[in-house]
């Protein structure tokens, strides 16, 4: 008999990251990464040569996107998460022509799922668009933390998310459904006066530690101290400042249909790759 699939392993309090992103308002969020991905999608989207009657902003912390998208698209409607942290989305089957989404996706736990439920939604021909931070995002201060903890508490914890690779990306993109899959980088490099103003940043920008297999208790004055100290060692400029390591990973992907370039199948090339070969070498 077969068995039923393994659930998919739970790594974020998603209920967490909304009270976060709550606090961070209030405090008076940090949105320069926001903005950055709200004009590049101004800018991307306008090589688009169509027009998208009903589009949906997935996710996207605060107001969402469409205070900014206002010049592209005149209506955008925000799906805000539910407080319960539920990954489901209220979207009915073949309803949008777009789906948006920035810097939200890299806090799902069922990834494929989400991007599978995007695709339900999308009629056929429809554009999924979204920006997410992943690959090396937050390296050094993960690496700073994983020493500094290493040697004053003897043993390491986790606490900066595991981000997706672009590679990881483009086949889950392939793997819900979606046709024409284009995933980049956007590399975003920041700096700072020290490691503790970084995490002043990431509070306001809702985004500090929101792993289900966090440390639960307060971190030690040493321990932070000894972070610091190592983040300024290796990953300092010749005038103190330290440097910070944001990647903005694109994706796009398009629901299938029939007008969609296909690409050709095996063995059905009119000429060689030897021919082809031959002929590039000639003059």
């Amino acid at each position: 008999m077969a068995q039923n699939p393994s659930p998919t392993p739970l790594l974020f309090d998603r209920a967490l990251l909304l009270q976060r992103q709550r606090r961070a308002a209030a405090l008076g969020s940090v949105n320069f990464l926001l903005e950055r991905v709200v004009e590049d999608m101004n800018d991307r989207l306008a090589a688009v040569m169509r027009d998208f009657e009903a589009a949906a902003d997935i996710w996207t912390p605060g107001e969402g996107l469409q205070p900014g998208l206002r010049r592209r698209l005149p209506s955008v409607a925000h799906i805000a998460p539910p407080d319960s942290g539920a990954e489901v989305l209220p979207l009915a089957n073949a309803s949008l022509d777009l789906a948006v989404s920035a810097l939200a996706l890299q806090f799902v736990n069922d990834l494929p799922g989400v991007l599978a439920q995007i695709r339900r939604a999308l009629k056929p021909d429809g554009l999924l668009l979204a920006a997410m931070i992943g690959g090396d995002t937050l390296a050094e201060l993960r690496q700073s933390f994983a020493a500094a903890e290493a040697e004053c508490e003897g043993g390491v914890s986790p606490r900066v998310v595991p981000f997706a690779d672009l590679r990881d990306v483009g086949a889950l993109l392939q793997r819900a459904g979606l046709a024409l899959p284009v995933t980049d980088v956007d590399r975003v490099v920041v700096r700072y006066d020290n490691a503790f103003a970084l995490m002043g940043d990431l509070r306001r920008m809702g985004a500090t530690n929101i792993l289900l297999e966090r440390r639960r208790g307060p971190t030690r004055r040493t321990t932070l101290l000894k972070m610091a100290q190592v983040y300024a060692e290796r990953f300092a400029d010749t005038d103190g400042r330290i440097r910070a390591t944001f990647d903005i990973i694109w994706l796009s992907a398009w629901a299938p249909h029939e007008s969609q370039q296909k690409p050709l199948k095996p063995g059905s090339a009119k000429v060689s790759l030897a021919e082809a070969v031959k002929r590039g070498t000639k003059g």
